[in-house]
């Protein structure tokens, strides 16, 4: 893992350890705060309450098994086999109680009866569990997949119409990575409009007003423990949301070029937008340009409210967040990712295509890990299960992605729309290609002296243009949806 034996950090596997030391052998008072116990320069906490309390359970099985593990100070940097056996376990366990129940539940809540429709199913949940990203992240980088899971879950609960365990499932989501902002918004709008949708006099109201309590009694659970004084709540805060930082985060960005797909790192190579933008405007810029690039989906989520419309907001919305927001993290793909995998039985072509740019994405990230080898051979195993189940180069007609009622609207250009599926399969092949070749090439050959980040930086740059092409197409498609009136007397 990165980091390893390297001092004076050691990696990402080396702070979940240090949390786990941290919140067994605190009080909670301070887990977030800095002391001569827990210097927070070296991996504070700063994640929501919901992770500490999930580093002190694996803390206190640690604890059983070999107190070492998690002595304070001590512990440091600790690194033997059967100590990075447990931790791999954790995570394994982690997806097995939380992450693959709820992708396989989802996949049979398509409510599919036919013989070929089963089929189907399975092939969309062995695609989604294959997801190249979020394995090896979360098993090679180091992370527990335990925020994406439970937002899965909110998904499950309302595609029954189960609001409140909806809301409690993503309240939990949230508790757990403040990163989970980005799928709030469509779970706010989504409810919001069924709630519209069921008259603001009467049941509308009533199913308001319980939502609304659950939420705020989920966040006070949550919460309790650091209710103790308003001192406690804020420097949990100040730890969630380092604002100080500027746009770019000081700890991923500390050496230029930046290696990030998203719009101010790719600019950032052209235009030197820390040197001439203040800190303060940048966070402005950062919100205005990410709110205004989801507030069409927001709006038309909101007032024509359908399960299906929900599904592509949740990956409009958090591919805004990734482009344009504040302090992104290329690990924040995944909360891209897993909405598109959660839509790959009804694109299955376009979902195919992003789920393989995200993880190319990764690919500076990964190559710093040593993970290489489980990035060749995850890829192709990926996209080989795609087309099996999908058969994704025959996906490709106007009908098949969505864009009817968008080439309706063309008019005069309908005749030219009708070439749009083979210029489309096209671009896919040569995108494969050339996520290839530049993943063969950052492996094997050494960059030029005078360009030492030549290969990163066009990673990044060539995933940030498939995103930005991603992200009108999703726009696109929510926004010209015929459907989401039929959908209308469900809710209702």
């Amino acid at each position: 893992f990165l980091g390893a034996g390297k001092p004076p950090m050691y990696g990402d596997y080396e702070a979940q350890r240090h949390w786990q030391e941290v919140t067994y052998n605190l009080p909670i008072r301070q887990w977030y705060f800095n002391t001569s116990d827990n210097n927070l320069l070296y991996w504070g906490l700063d994640y929501p309450p919901l992770t500490a309390y999930h580093s002190f359970l694996c803390a206190y099985i640690a604890k059983l098994i070999n107190p070492d593990w998690i002595a304070l100070h001590t512990s440091r940097g600790y690194e033997s086999q059967p100590h990075k056996l447990f931790m791999r376990t954790t995570v394994f366990v982690a997806d097995l109680l939380v992450y693959v129940p709820a992708v396989i539940l989802y996949c049979f809540s398509l409510k599919e009866t036919s013989t070929k429709k089963k089929a189907s199913i399975w092939g969309a949940a062995l695609c989604i569990l294959l997801y190249p990203g979020l394995i090896l992240i979360d098993h090679g980088h180091f992370q527990y997949p335990l925020s994406l899971g439970f937002a899965l879950w909110g998904v499950l609960f309302l595609s029954y119409d189960w609001d409140l365990l909806g809301s409690v499932a993503f309240c939990l989501a949230l508790n757990y990575k403040q990163m989970e902002l980005y799928h709030s918004l469509p779970f706010f709008c989504y409810l919001l409009g069924k709630c519209f949708k069921k008259g603001l006099k009467g049941k509308g109201l009533v199913l308001l007003t319980k939502i609304a309590g659950t939420v705020v009694l989920s966040f006070a659970v949550c919460w309790l423990p650091f209710c103790t004084d308003m001192e406690q709540i804020m420097q949990v805060l100040r730890r969630l949301f380092p604002i100080d930082r500027g746009l770019f985060e000081a700890c991923m960005f500390s050496s230029p070029p930046p290696r990030l797909a998203n719009i101010w790192c790719s600019l950032s190579v052209l235009i030197k937008i820390k040197n001439i933008i203040a800190p303060q405007t940048q966070l402005k810029l950062s919100f205005a340009v990410t709110f205004l690039s989801l507030l069409p989906t927001c709006i038309k989520l909101t007032v024509q409210p359908s399960l299906r419309g929900f599904k592509f907001a949740l990956v409009s919305c958090a591919l805004s967040f990734f482009l344009f927001s504040f302090q992104v993290h290329e690990k924040s793909i995944l909360l891209v990712s897993v909405p598109v995998c959660l839509i790959i039985n009804e694109i299955p072509f376009m979902a195919t295509w992003f789920l393989l740019v995200s993880t190319f994405s990764l690919l500076p990230l990964l190559l710093k890990d040593g993970l290489l080898l489980a990035y060749a051979v995850t890829m192709p195993a990926f996209l080989s299960a795609c087309v099996a189940s999908f058969s994704i180069l025959e996906k490709t007609s106007a009908e098949d992605l969505h864009l009817k009622p968008f080439s309706l609207s063309l008019k005069g250009y309908v005749s030219w729309f009708k070439s749009f599926p083979k210029i489309l399969r096209i671009l896919f092949l040569l995108s494969v290609t050339l996520m290839g070749v530049l993943s063969l090439v950052s492996a094997a050959v050494h960059p030029p002296q005078r360009l030492p980040d030549l290969f990163p930086v066009s990673v990044s740059i060539i995933s940030c243009l498939h995103f930005l092409l991603f992200l009108v197409y999703f726009n696109v498609v929510i926004l010209w949806d015929s459907k989401n009136s039929r959908s209308q007397k469900k809710i209702s």
